[in-house]
């Protein structure tokens, strides 16, 4: 106790933990500053090249995208969730958590194998020009195809939001519309989804980034935007300023859907409803109960079910000559990296929640915030944004040398899996620190009082007490951060080392050649490590739930 009069010595403002939360943060401002700041030093040329006749074409695509698989998802996403969250229907709880088994499937897997299937040469329009003569089919290599795969490989990210809002306030929603003598049609549009909107702007906004951010799938339908223009203009331009340009650009539309994700987080008032209320679902007609389990097996059947027989498929035509010591290299590259980022991620997040809980403020929350904003940002803006200050050290680092030591080497740094691990830090914090945050809440303070009082220091609370109550928490997060690594094309394909190519990027050798089944082993084993994220969010759900 102080003695009288005296005050208690202030807390510093910027201690060990805060510093260590502005490190981080300022690791993710690195890539936007550097990529800002590239119009400082503008290729006349080449960037008059780029305004008169590619930014028009990206801009257009780009926006078509954006409107386009806005609706998809939201339609898709929303009907979905609210067949699942409040009607009963044949097979809707092997549906509930089904439905979700798409977020297992890249993007550009579900790409690749939409065009094996439904291009001219493909067997659908084969079939049914041999023996139907149909043959004006929609072109699928088209901005309406593109939108179609990216709208069945997003609408989890609006379902999942939107059936936890439908399933906690629906019921209570439609009792309070047929209180006011509306139908139950009426009470959907006019009361239920309104309640709805800020949770499906949050999964719709999700989704949007994740469009922005896409490159495989925009490089096997040939469908130029920001992420494709950017690795053309590195490695076919060979000018890192003018991807800087258009990846400052991106980031503009790309800070324009945080500031609406955010705004809708603001919105989101999460209550609890009893089990009564939840359970009072919607007796569907047989002939809607019908349509019902059609609609949710054809959604399901043309995001996952297909995709992955056709996989399947493929593999076993090629496997006895694709699997040699070679695509064993791909495997082992992409585990090893998968890994030693997952527990870079965790490390990191540990520490980065850790910092909050001993220096608590809204200063701290602010800064946590920004530190886990690098999930919005496309692997090509990483990619680029952190090339080009580690290229600018290597070569500091080269001219100490040269002239201090002596030494004749003509890289360091940039030809080694910095860059690489430091764009995979950045991207996939939020996957680790989300569930983390969320476990170190569960523990009380009083947990923390009961051990200082023992005479446990920092240190000492941290592993004798946390990380054993954390322990479901850290492999949540080291798993979802190792499965969307393993997934991850555009930083692997960009900056990886000379010989470490992974599953994802032999995806994209093959896919470029046009290779459909030789890129069906590697999407194979992608997919089904894929699925394990998938059963942890149902788990974690029924568990939440529960």
């Amino acid at each position: 106790m102080p003695s009288a009069g005296v005050l208690p010595e202030a807390r510093p403002r910027y201690s060990g933990w805060m510093l260590f939360a502005l490190a981080v943060a300022a690791l993710v401002l690195v890539p936007v500053v550097v990529t800002v700041s590239s119009f400082a030093d503008v290729e006349g040329d080449i960037l008059a090249h780029l305004t008169e006749f590619v930014l028009p074409e990206l801009v257009g695509n780009t926006l078509w995208l954006v409107i386009g698989v806005a609706i998809g998802v939201s339609v898709l996403g929303v009907s979905l969730a609210w067949l699942a969250a409040m009607c009963d229907f044949p097979g809707r709880r092997v549906f509930e958590w089904a439905l979700l088994l798409p977020m297992a499937l890249p993007a550009y897997v579900t790409a690749f194998v939409a065009i094996g299937l439904l291009d001219f040469t493909g067997p659908l329009q084969t079939w049914l020009r041999e023996d139907w003569g149909l043959t004006s089919l929609p072109e699928i290599r088209s901005r309406g195809g593109v939108i179609l795969v990216m709208s069945l490989a997003l609408y989890p990210y609006v379902y999942l939001i939107a059936k936890n809002a439908f399933s906690t306030q629906g019921a209570i929603a439609l009792e309070a519309a047929q209180s006011l003598g509306l139908s139950r049609t009426q009470g959907f549009f006019r009361v239920a989804l309104p309640m709805a909107r800020p949770w499906i702007a949050a999964g719709l906004m999700l989704a949007l980034m994740e469009t922005l951010g896409d490159f495989g799938t925009m490089a096997i339908f040939n469908y130029d935007t920001f992420t494709t223009a950017i690795y053309k203009a590195w490695y076919s331009l060979f000018s890192l300023a003018a991807a800087a340009q258009l990846a400052s650009i991106l980031i503009l539309f790309v800070l324009v859907a945080v500031v609406f994700e955010q705004r809708s987080r603001t919105r989101m008032r999460y209550g609890a409803v009893g089990r009564s209320a939840a359970s009072r679902r919607i007796r569907l007609s047989r002939a809607l109960a019908g349509l019902a389990l059609l609609y949710a097996g054809m959604v399901l059947g043309a995001a996952f079910i297909i995709p992955v027989i056709q996989l399947a498929l493929w593999t076993r035509d090629v496997v006895a000559n694709d699997l040699d010591a070679r695509y064993w290299a791909f495997a082992r590259h992409s585990v090893l990296l998968a890994g030693i980022g997952a527990l870079m991620v965790v490390t990191v997040a540990l520490l980065l929640v850790y910092a909050g809980r001993q220096r608590p403020g809204s200063a701290m929350v602010w800064t946590q915030r920004l530190a886990t904003l690098g999930y919005a940002f496309p692997g090509t803006v990483l990619a680029v944004g952190l090339f080009i200050p580690v290229a600018w050290l290597d070569n500091w680092l080269i001219d100490i040398g040269h002239t201090g030591f002596g030494f004749e080497g003509s890289e360091l740094l940039k030809g080694t899996l910095l860059v690489m691990l430091l764009a995979y830090l950045v991207r996939f914090l939020a996957v680790g620190f989300g569930p983390i945050d969320s476990g170190l809440h569960r523990i009380t303070r009083n947990i923390d009082e009961a051990a200082r009082s023992l005479g446990s220091g920092t240190p000492g609370l941290l592993t004798r007490v946390h990380l054993p109550l954390l322990r479901t928490s850290l492999l949540t997060g080291a798993t979802l951060a190792f499965v969307d690594i393993l997934k991850e094309m555009p930083i692997t394909l960009m900056t990886r080392p000379f010989g470490w190519d992974t599953l994802a990027v032999r995806v994209f050798e093959m896919t470029s050649e046009g290779e459909w089944e030789r890129a069906a082993l590697p999407s194979l084993a992608i997919v089904m490590a894929g699925i394990i994220p998938v059963i942890l969010l149902t788990w974690r759900g029924d568990h939440s739930h529960g």
